[in-house]
């Protein structure tokens, strides 16, 4: 795609150094709304860019064959990248708006691994803030998890880790079997644990974070 000259001055200012993360949510504050923008950015194919402009698409302009493109643009980057890339465009855009959170709800079973995360990694959000009932679908969501978590791509298979560890957390008729699951699968019990982090392994981290709220 050839690039505007806006665009080129965007990308010149950002790829002097390493941007900050706060640095480019001011600077899509400042631009606001920028579809045609955005795309121009995304086809860069550079972090920053597309960092910024998850912040900036036309949610209403994301149409789901859109947004599968963008998935599969996705799997260009880096693992930590693409997670980074993924959770933005989450966060920002696909849980923006009642149609996108409607497609969002039907990827469970997609082709695309990054699609599939964005399903399991949405449905952890309705659940971790606490203030409101959790869905009515935990059980058939447990189902799923036992059923297929073991064989499930390291990106769906984190999301769904998390996803377990919220129903853990926050559903107690389900706590006994998020941690039975993780104790079965052993997943992340001995990967290191930063400073003043909360390890991945479902049994340690339904635990800490339990007792963080009794």
């Amino acid at each position: 795609m050839a690039l505007s000259e806006r665009a080129k001055k965007i990308i010149s200012e950002m790829t002097k150094g390493e941007p900050k993360l706060g640095d480019i949510k001011k600077r899509a504050k400042e631009i606001r709304k920028d579809h045609d923008l955005a795309t121009e950015l995304w086809s860069t194919g550079d972090r920053y860019a597309r960092l910024l402009a998850t912040l900036i698409f036309d949610k209403k302009l994301l149409t789901e064959d859109a947004i599968e493109e963008l998935a599969s643009d996705l799997l260009e980057h880096e693992e930590v990248e693409r997670a980074q890339l993924s959770d933005w465009l989450l966060a920002n855009q696909l849980t923006k708006d009642k149609k996108l959170i409607a497609l969002v709800e039907t990827w469970e079973e997609h082709p695309s691994p990054i699609l599939r995360r964005w399903f399991w990694y949405y449905q952890a959000r309705l659940r971790w803030t606490g203030k409101a009932p959790p869905p009515d679908n935990s059980e058939a969501l447990m189902a799923s998890l036992e059923a297929n978590m073991a064989a499930a791509e390291p990106e769906v298979q984190w999301a769904m880790n998390f996803c377990a560890g919220q129903i853990g957390i926050f559903e107690p008729r389900f706590r006994s079997r998020c941690v039975k699951l993780g104790k079965t699968l052993g997943l992340y019990k001995d990967d290191p644990v930063p400073k003043n982090c909360t390890p991945a392994y479902l049994p340690e981290f339904i635990r800490i974070e339990v007792s963080k709220r009794e």
